[in-house]
């Protein structure tokens, strides 16, 4: 589903190049959970959106459900997002004029498919059955993760990249939320590519890759 080849990042600061990432390689299988955890710096957040095409590399490939990424326009990029991609971030990012159930509908309502009903029965998914009318100031920081999980979800993304999703919440709603993207995972198939600081949230994933500096320093798939 996913496979990074020799990829670096490098900015100039100050004048001088920087690299934030440097000769990443693996290859991630259709249906798989990967998490990346390293220490704050180590180029995780720069890794996940190159991997889901937000960003440019400097140099190296990426290939996602076997397309390179580097051979697309930006409008082209981002229609492959539109269809295949899911997203969930640490700040939630739902749109606060509307309801919990509107937020869900939104990426059905931009493809042009029904929403109403498809929102209903992932909010129920996620336990918020009955919280579909309230807007995102009316629920709690882990009923608002919730909502962008369902959100990511409803359009059955192939792929969905996860940057710190409970890294705003207490551990056991952290751990609720990250039980729910196993559910999902394994429900429907959906790849998963978490970043997260937290190593027993990560343990949940089927694999790991560790950053340092840039630099893989473990890869507990690497022989697979």
């Amino acid at each position: 589903m996913l496979r990074s080849e020799s990829l670096t990042q490098t900015y100039i600061s100050g004048g001088r190049p920087l690299t934030v990432l440097n000769d990443i390689t693996f290859t991630l299988e259709r249906g798989g959970f990967l998490a990346i955890v390293g220490p704050s710096g180590s180029g995780k957040t720069t890794l996940l959106g190159l991997l889901a095409g937000l960003d440019r590399p400097t140099a190296g490939t990426i290939h996602l459900d076997g397309v390179d990424l580097g051979v697309l326009s930006e409008d082209d990029r981002a229609r492959l997002r539109a269809e295949k991609v899911g997203f969930v971030f640490q700040s939630f990012q739902l749109i606060p004029t509307l309801t919990a159930r509107e937020n869900v509908q939104v990426p059905l309502e931009l493809r042009g498919e029904p929403a109403e009903a498809r929102a209903v029965e992932l909010l129920e998914r996620v336990g918020l059955g009955d919280r579909g009318h309230h807007y995102p100031a009316q629920l709690s920081g882990g009923e608002q993760q919730r909502v962008a999980l369902a959100r990511a979800f409803s359009i059955r993304p192939q792929i969905l990249f996860a940057d710190e999703p409970t890294g705003n919440l207490d551990a056991k709603t952290g751990a609720t939320i990250i039980d729910l993207m196993v559910a999902l995972n394994r429900e429907l198939g959906t790849t998963l590519v978490l970043v997260t600081h937290d190593l027993d949230l990560a343990s949940k994933a089927h694999r790991t890759i560790r950053l340092s500096d840039g630099h893989i320093v473990e890869d507990t798939g690497a022989s697979a």
